[in-house]
């Protein structure tokens, strides 16, 4: 298998661009729990271009009722992004607040448990702090969102290292 770059510009232009909006070609989750994820997912998409057509455990869509639970899931991407073995698709580690990039993920969870929603930064400005972090995101639709405006219990940042051919 070969790496290549994740294209951080590309993910971040298709983030501004759907903040506000819903891209046709992919189904709108928002009134069946949310759909921030589906939103992150895409624009990891733009930024990649590679999807992981394994059943159950891979990242891909085809159609609303097509699609792996890493997909739209919260929980799930995160598995994915950072798992072990090298299998298609984008890549990711956890990692502070000081590596994180355009186009990287941030993971909110509200009730201190579970992680409920996925911005992707769009900006982070120095010193990385939350209120330097930029983000845009959908089911709370934004884009150039400070971190600091979000009344959340726990975060973790996911920075995406490449994608896998």
């Amino acid at each position: 298998m070969r790496e290549k770059n994740y294209r951080r510009t590309q993910a971040v232009e298709y983030a501004h661009k759907w903040a506000y909006g819903r891209n046709p070609a992919f189904y709108d989750y928002e009134s069946l729990g949310g759909d921030c994820t589906n939103f992150a997912s895409q624009c990891i998409y733009a930024g990649g271009g590679v999807m992981n057509f394994t059943p159950t455990f891979g990242w891909y869509y085809l159609n609303a009722n097509q699609k792996a639970p890493a997909w739209t899931g919260v929980m799930y991407l995160y598995n994915f992004l950072t798992r072990g073995e090298l299998s298609p698709g984008p890549k990711g580690e956890a990692c502070v607040i000081h590596d994180l990039l355009p186009g990287d993920m941030i993971q909110l969870s509200f009730d201190g448990k579970n992680f409920q929603h996925c911005p992707v930064i769009v900006a982070v400005n120095q010193p990385a702090a939350p209120e330097n972090i930029l983000v845009a995101a959908h089911s709370y639709d934004a884009d150039n969102r400070p971190l600091s405006s979000y009344q959340y219990q726990a975060v973790r940042f996911i920075h995406i290292t490449g994608v896998i051919l």
